[in-house]
């Protein structure tokens, strides 16, 4: 990197975020590693900074001390500047220590492994239920029928979601993350938030045993441990976080064994391999494709390159997954072992909702592939539709036909 590569103007620095790019994100990450492991770049939002493509460089990034998730804390802004521009502000995501550790112990009880064992009778019972009403149609849209829906209702009734406001939850997530081509993310992050807010009013007027009223009964001991505005942010994040990533698992899983066959009836022969194939799906395409951004607090050299205090930078965890042997290349293998990849991210920032994503990613995959035997892609001479903007990555459609049943 030169430094007239650091003095270009924003609009001729790539486009990581654009339909064009995402379209085709391997092969573009695959180039990219081989030219650099750190790259200036630039987003459909506006957001300009670096971009961490190499799986080494990438670890590095996601534990640097210098690499601050909060940029007050990184001295780079007012709070009052943050919290009035920041719409996605107020939670773990992006708090960094101590705040982080007192948050994520909040809710972290919510989402132990032991938690997600509890969970999965229910989780077969939604896919169950889902597939009752898809069986007998003979053809499908998955993601609209099934992958959408099914990590949705498991977190909807983890909070306490009302089933009617389901729908709109899942519309205000994607536009909130960027995922609707032309909509306004601000809007949809606004229109969550309220709702949010309202909901939580609700939870302490008439509490239940959901994970909302839990927290709200935090804010109201008033020790100090729950703002309002970060019970309102933590929110947020369960809400988005706690099912996008495993819609996108889910849709990115069977996107590849519906177009390799031979994958599939690998898992149908020996359902045992289910556990290690979701952690291949989890390396072999990355459900969320970018991290949020993390901002310099001081100068940081990152993989050869001089990083200056008050810069953004990313982790591109859909490339991070690969290039860091020579044997781990792109190819799908449901048998792999020991799949080791960086969707879930790394250090304290590690995915609190890890063990229920592995669960409805077993428990979902098992359940379609066993009840829907002989499914094919209903077009498979298209290329899959897929997110055309925003920091995941997964299908938007995923026709499919089948013997009624």
């Amino acid at each position: 990197m030169t430094d007239q590569d650091r003095a270009a103007p924003p609009e001729d620095l790539p486009l990581f975020d654009g339909p064009e790019f995402k379209a085709d994100s391997p092969a573009r990450f695959a180039e990219l590693r081989r030219k650099a492991p750190v790259h200036r770049a630039r987003f459909a939002d506006g957001f300009t900074g670096w971009v961490v493509v190499d799986p080494a460089v990438a670890r590095e990034a996601l534990t640097h001390p210098g690499l601050m998730k909060d940029p007050v804390r990184a001295g780079l802004v007012s709070r009052q500047e943050y919290s009035r521009d920041a719409l996605f502000s107020g939670n773990m995501l992006t708090a960094d220590p101590p705040d982080h550790t007192r948050l994520r112990k909040l809710v972290a009880g919510a989402f132990t492994p032991r938690s997600a064992v509890r969970l999965r009778p229910r989780i077969q019972e939604i896919c169950d239920e889902l597939l009752d009403g898809i069986a007998p149609l003979g053809e499908a849209d998955l993601v609209e029928s099934y992958t959408r829906v099914l990590p949705m209702t498991v977190i909807s009734e983890l909070l306490g979601v009302p089933e009617e406001r389901r729908a709109d939850f899942q519309h205000w997530s994607n536009q909130g993350l960027g995922n609707i081509p032309g909509a306004d993310s601000a809007e949809g992050m606004v229109l969550l938030r309220r709702y949010l807010a309202e909901l939580l009013e609700e939870k302490r007027r008439d509490p239940d045993d959901a994970l909302l009223s839990a927290l709200s009964r935090v804010r109201d001991e008033d020790d100090g441990r729950l703002s309002d505005d970060e019970l309102l942010g933590t929110s947020v994040l369960l809400v988005i976080a706690g099912h996008e990533t495993t819609v996108n698992l889910l849709g990115n899983a069977l996107d590849a064994l519906l177009r390799d066959p031979a994958q599939a009836d690998l898992l149908r022969a020996d359902p045992d391999l289910l556990p290690g194939a979701v952690e291949e799906f989890l390396r072999h395409d990355a459900p969320v494709e970018f991290t949020p951004g993390r901002f310099a607090a001081e100068d940081v050299r990152l993989g050869g390159e001089l990083i200056r205090r008050g810069d953004v930078v990313t982790v591109a965890l859909g490339s991070a997954n690969h290039g860091a042997s020579p044997g781990d290349g792109a190819v799908l293998d449901v048998t792999r072992r020991d799949a080791r990849h960086l969707s879930f991210g790394h250090g304290i920032h590690y995915c609190l909702g890890a063990p229920l994503a592995r669960a409805e990613g077993e428990i979902g995959l098992r359940s379609v592939l066993e009840r829907l035997p002989d499914m094919e892609l209903a077009a498979p001479q298209q290329p899959t539709p897929r997110l055309p903007a925003g920091i995941m990555r997964g299908p938007t459609s995923l026709p499919v036909r089948f013997t009624p049943r």
